[in-house]
């Protein structure tokens, strides 16, 4: 008869103690990991492009783009995500675009790091931004 009982209070503090669950998961505060995916471009990468680069310049530049559509060759697309542990997600998008297989123009919501705390407040209003690229100096040739 001893052991019925203590087996029923196992089960009843079991019980108690599941439902009660929620409430002990929502004050145990685990650490989470910062989440960055994509590429990362800064003003300091864009400011290196010229007009007139060819494919593989821009790409030396900004690294390989993390979309390339293919139903439009003049178009490529870096994305990137930042989902820090607590917090807003942060997302860039920058898309450069080729006429004739050279660098024509580049359009995105990239901004150097020193004018972040100001674009966080203009990011609400306007994602988009264009960015004037300067012409590529002539090149000499050697032979």
């Amino acid at each position: 008869m001893r052991s019925k009982t203590l087996v029923t209070a196992v089960i009843a503090v079991g019980l108690l103690a599941g439902c009660s669950f929620d409430d002990i998961a929502g004050r145990v505060n685990p650490y989470r990991i910062d989440v960055r995916q994509g590429n990362y471009v800064d003003q300091n990468m864009i400011s290196n492009l010229r007009k007139g680069m060819t494919r593989d310049q821009v790409r030396f530049v900004l690294g390989t783009p993390l979309v390339v559509d293919v139903f439009r060759n003049d178009r490529w697309d870096y994305v990137y995500l930042h989902q820090p542990g607590r917090g807003a997600a942060e997302q860039r998008v920058l898309s450069v675009f080729f006429v004739d297989d050279l660098l024509d123009s580049v359009a995105g919501d990239v901004v150097s790091a020193d004018q972040a705390g100001e674009a966080v407040e203009s990011q609400a209003t306007e994602r988009t931004r264009v960015i004037e690229v300067e012409p590529a100096a002539p090149r000499r040739r050697f032979f």
